[in-house]
């Protein structure tokens, strides 16, 4: 365990994942599946919800309809999968225990960035709804030339947009694959939830746990440490215009 470099550090920026991470949007994904998967008389193995966790919304199209036997559907898989979870996501959107209030201290020590999978407005919308968009200096996700995580790319844009090298930015991630991109961008990692195999640097349960919003009370410059908790765009003067 390497929790030593996050609890002794403070990073010059962090980086987010959403889904899982700071928006409760898991379980719709997960029921989203579930239902594609009924209307095509399909029961997957008991193993596909982690295998499909953190995976791109198209490669997740395209895993289902091989375990369904129906390679020649990835498209209607897909499509079908996002339409469902889109209708879920705007009828019960979340926040995950902690997210919003670790959003708003570190916000007022680093600038902050999302790095997720999912359709750049789907995350806006979800940031929207629980408030934490303005909080936010961009936004990355997959596009033409952006590869999704387990790749690298999101983090890596996300460090560039923020001015910082990744080795000086934080990454927070709930999944393998996350994990995985993360890391192979060279930032240091915050896991939470149940530990999956991927290498994070500090495992924690939830983003509630007293030590984790300890330490990034901690990382609050003295002086700012009886202020309000605005928006951290609006501290840094940013216009947090959101970035594919």
């Amino acid at each position: 365990m390497t929790a030593h470099r996050i609890l002794s550090w403070t990073p010059d920026a962090v980086v987010f994942d959403c889904d899982g991470t700071l928006m409760d949007t898991e379980r719709h994904w997960i029921a989203a599946r579930e239902e594609v998967f009924r209307d095509y008389g399909h029961a997957p193995e008991p193993d596909f919800a982690e295998e499909a966790r953190g995976l791109h919304y198209t490669a997740c199209g395209r895993l289902m309809a091989d375990s369904a036997g129906r390679p020649d559907l990835v498209e209607e898989f897909t499509a079908s999968l996002l339409d469902r979870f889109r209708r879920l996501v705007a009828a019960r959107p979340t926040t995950m225990p902690g997210a919003p209030e670790l959003v708003r201290a570190t916000a007022r020590f680093a600038p902050l960035a999302v790095a997720s999978n999912c359709p750049l407005e789907v995350v806006e919308s979800c940031l929207d709804v629980a408030g934490l968009r303005p909080f936010f200096d961009h936004v990355v996700v997959p596009d033409a030339i952006t590869r999704p995580k387990p790749h690298p790319d999101v983090y890596l844009t996300a460090a560039r947009l923020c001015g910082v090298r990744p080795a000086r930015a934080l990454a927070v991630e709930d999944s393998d694959c996350g994990v995985r991109a993360a890391a192979a961008a060279g930032m240091r990692v915050i896991g939470v939830g149940p530990r999956p195999t991927a290498p994070a640097d500090w495992w924690v349960r939830s983003l509630a746990e007293p030590a984790v919003l300890g330490w990034a009370g901690a990382r609050i410059p003295a002086q700012d440490r009886g202020a309000g908790t605005g928006s951290g765009c609006a501290e840094r003067g940013s216009g947090g215009t959101p970035t594919a």
